[in-house]
């Protein structure tokens, strides 16, 4: 019986034939750490004796979502751990930077077979390179930073075939919400999702990424796309990597398979409180929103802020609507700078901020009042996840986020 990509990469770092349901103890090739998990781990660490850093190279250090330090803790988190790196030799990325990751991938931090983990749940983010990524808990991390290694089960796999050629103004936000509204906020625990079709392969790697940062809202342990052209291209000039094949054999084992055709996948949006409680857009259409926010480690690249661009067009955003906008990293907030998007913004109303997580975990600004609603292009909408626990959070696409914030209610971006 051949042997799923989760399984491969298992067996290529354990040197031993790897298959579900395997508990191993597996190297790591990175290990990524916050300022908001970063300090448990460096403390735990230092409880578990200290000592040095398994391999500075390996440790991946930035600030992204108390930036800059909002409070005196923030600001005193932020001190430790600069002297952390800079007594174990470790590169801290800071604040210059942005979001974790967005930076880790455009870094040449992730490559395609590669075991990644992170302190922080959406690490799951890089296996649109072909990784296997995933988030564990600071405690664990401790244990990585010191020794390089880690115990893992090795998940099962569940398929997504997904093909067929997108509607306009419908994208890969709209599938991976599809997703979580049919396989649930549990249906995948501990599984790997593996995305193919050519849907994925049609895909650029701004989508995968969307996608794959998405795959814990169903409970999965990694989301991974299969590397192709694409993702070699991207990674050329940002790291060492000869290209190679790497893809589940014909006779690899599933947990399950399921089939997507995208073009039958309307305009989507989760409603409060739950990530899986996925409806069409039109079914919520008409609702007021306070805040509208296009950003975050889902949806913050220039290709975001492009789709949001063509809904705008000639158009103003509501004087009834916040609208917060906030590029993923530094090189992408150039980029829409360079195209000119940022004064476009801007002039339509828009608040555009600096790289970081920004109102997506409810921490350094962009806070919601009690009964306020927001439609946010993040990942997360969870009770309180913005500010005030009596507040609402909506998920949605850049397209849909965009037409709702020119018409001050959740609006179809079709009909705009």
């Amino acid at each position: 019986m051949g042997l799923t990509i989760t399984e491969k990469i298992f067996s290529a770092h354990c040197k031993k034939e790897c298959r579900a349901g395997d508990v191993v103890m597996a190297p790591v090739d990175g290990a990524m750490i916050h300022d908001i998990t970063g300090p448990l781990a460096i403390n735990v660490m230092k409880e578990m004796g200290g000592g040095s850093v398994f391999d500075p190279k390996k440790v991946i250090m930035l600030f992204d979502h108390q930036i800059p330090a909002d409070s005196i803790s923030a600001a005193e988190n932020h001190v430790m751990m600069r002297t952390f790196a800079r007594e174990q030799g470790i590169h801290n990325y800071d604040i210059k930077e942005g979001v974790c990751h967005q930076v880790v991938p455009e870094k040449g931090r992730v490559k395609p077979g590669d075991i990644v983990v992170g302190s922080d749940s959406h690490t799951c983010a890089y296996g649109a390179l072909g990784a296997f990524s995933t988030g564990i808990g600071s405690t664990d991390m401790a244990y990585v930073l010191k020794f390089g290694e880690l115990y893992f089960r090795v998940p099962e796999t569940i398929r997504i075939n997904a093909n067929g050629k997108f509607q306009d103004r419908v994208g890969p936000k709209d599938l991976i919400l599809t997703l979580a509204g049919d396989i649930g906020a549990d249906g995948a625990t501990y599984r790997a999702l593996e995305f193919c079709g050519n849907a994925f392969s049609d895909m650029d790697i701004p989508g995968r990424m969307t996608c794959a940062n998405m795959a814990i809202e169903m409970g999965a342990k990694a989301g991974i796309v299969p590397p192709d052209e694409k993702t070699w291209e991207y990674l050329r000039g940002r790291t060492d990597c000869t290209p190679f094949s790497l893809a589940s054999d014909e006779d690899a084992k599933f947990f399950e398979t399921r089939e997507y055709d995208v073009s039958k996948i309307n305009p989507k949006i989760a409603v409060p409180h739950n990530v899986d409680n996925v409806v069409d857009v039109t079914e919520v259409a008409g609702k007021p929103v306070d805040q509208v926010f296009i950003g975050s480690c889902t949806n913050g690249r220039y290709e975001d802020f492009a789709r949001a661009a063509e809904v705008l067009g000639d158009n103003v955003f509501s004087e009834d609507v916040r609208v917060i906008m906030v590029p993923a990293s530094k090189a992408e907030y150039m980029k829409v700078l360079k195209a000119g998007l940022i004064e476009k913004f801007v002039e339509a109303g828009a608040l555009v901020e600096a790289p970081c997580c920004g109102p997506c975990m409810g921490g350094a600004f962009g806070l919601l009042a009690p009964g306020e609603v927001s439609l946010s292009t993040s990942n997360r909408n969870f009770r309180g996840r913005q500010g005030s626990a009596e507040s609402f959070v909506y998920l949605s696409s850049p397209e849909t986020a965009a037409a709702s914030a020119i018409t001050g209610v959740i609006t179809d971006p079709r009909e705009v």
